[in-house]
């Protein structure tokens, strides 16, 4: 059993924490936030993240988690400190690691010799130099562990990981942090500091492109008459290519996948190399968000001079409800710049008043139809497809829906008196 520190307590931080106690670590979560760190004390977890309620609950039991207030507080016994902290994006795409670099020097004159420093932080290349020299302590390790967590099965990723990742020009710290996963690790990958920072931007890159690419292949097929969920079931059959990360959508967002991009297209740049086909992937996401607007708002138009619309789906993806970069966001902003009034839902009944106060939010994915002109499915909440689009076309004024995700059953809808249309149809 590991003495843990870890700090930051978002979508990473709690996450790991919890997940490090439940496979029997030592683990004290610290935060700045005093009312977060009091509620979390109570076993109130913050955030919606499947399982992680239930692991925070029996950590408390067990006593193997515990929360504190300050970084300080946490790391003066621990043998191993897990930074968690947000690396926001600048102006010219690059990481601000400024909050880093801050608590990275508050700590130092605290930490325990030989104790290691676990950057999960999503940095730029380069940025262990920058720890290191933070730190200043040369009985002090840093090592790089990215973290490749997907909101809404957060704790099962963490727990059943593809592979764990460890950057570290130390060798024996490194093999210090990879026992720590011996319970859970099938395949641990260990590397230099740079390289590990590398994979972690190239792999949500590489996602990126994969969603850009079969949203631009729906447009494709939209244009020559070809159904896209045909050519995915063609496509993702051959074994070197897979259907995961090719259904098609509104566009991509969230809090990596876009700062993550834009990151390693700035590193590029700055490093010597113009990486035009990232910057493509960028620039067609940016497409996907106005074909989609223009779609819904061509359909409103044509049904009223005062159309309204509603929306089924805020947060960026379903099981979480994170904002981020939400592609809903950013096509629900295009709709109100162009005139149309917007109502919406969203299970987790997040509060979207602070992004935009223009938007209605109701309680029931119903009450949000009411004297609607269009229905738009933006984001794919498995509760949407259950819902009776007879009761829906009780409360609409025009019976249209656009189906962004493709998850509703378009015949269903259709014997409805719905004019139905979806992505890639």
């Amino acid at each position: 059993m590991a003495k843990i520190a870890v700090v930051g307590t978002g979508y990473v931080g709690l996450t790991a924490g919890a997940c490090l106690a439940s496979i029997g670590h030592d683990v004290v979560c610290a935060d700045v936030d005093v009312e977060k760190i009091a509620q979390l004390s109570k076993g109130k977890v913050t955030i919606f993240e499947d399982g992680l309620q239930k692991l925070v609950s029996n950590g408390l039991k067990t006593r193997n988690l515990k929360f504190v207030v300050g970084a300080v507080g946490a790391v003066r016994s621990a043998e191993f400190i897990f930074l968690c902290l947000p690396a926001s994006e600048s102006s010219d795409g690059s990481v601000d690691i400024s909050i880093i670099e801050k608590v990275a020097k508050e700590i130092s004159s605290y930490l325990l010799p030989k104790s290691v420093i676990v950057n999960k932080s999503t940095l730029p290349v380069g940025s262990i130099q920058v720890l290191e020299n933070c730190i200043q302590r040369e009985d002090v390790h840093v090592v790089n562990n990215p973290e490749f967590l997907r909101e809404g099965s957060a704790v099962n990723d963490f727990l059943h990981p593809d592979r764990i990742v460890i950057g570290s020009n130390n060798a024996f710290a490194a093999q210090r942090v990879a026992q720590i996963y011996a319970p859970i690790s099938k395949k641990t990958l260990i590397t230099d500091p740079t390289s590990a920072e590398t994979i972690k931007f190239a792999a949500n890159a590489f996602l990126a492109a994969r969603l850009s690419f079969v949203n631009a292949l729906a447009s494709v097929c939209e244009v020559v008459g070809a159904n896209i969920s045909d050519v995915i079931e063609g496509v993702g059959s051959d074994s070197r290519i897979g259907t995961q990360f090719l259904q098609p959508g509104p566009g991509w967002g969230g809090s990596c996948f876009p700062k993550d991009t834009k990151a390693l297209l700035k590193i590029a740049k700055d490093n010597g190399y113009d990486f035009e086909l990232l910057a493509g992937v960028i620039s067609a996401n940016e497409s996907q968000f106005n074909r989609t607007a223009a779609r819904i708002i061509t359909e409103a138009k044509a049904a009223s001079v005062r159309p309204a619309v509603a929306i089924w789906g805020l947060t960026f993806k379903s099981g979480t409800d994170d904002l981020r970069e939400s592609p809903s966001l950013k096509i629900i902003s295009r709709l109100l710049n162009s005139g149309v009034a917007v109502q919406a839902y969203d299970p987790t009944q997040v509060d979207v008043k602070s992004k935009n106060s223009q938007v209605k939010n109701f309680e029931t994915a119903i009450a949000a139809c009411k004297d609607a002109h269009v229905l738009a499915v933006l984001t794919e909440w498995s509760e949407f497809a259950e819902i009776d689009p007879k009761l829906v076309a009780a409360q609409m004024i025009n019976l249209s829906v656009f189906d962004g995700r493709n998850m509703l059953n378009e015949n269903l809808w259709k014997n409805a008196g719905f004019t139905y249309k979806g992505i890639g149809r």
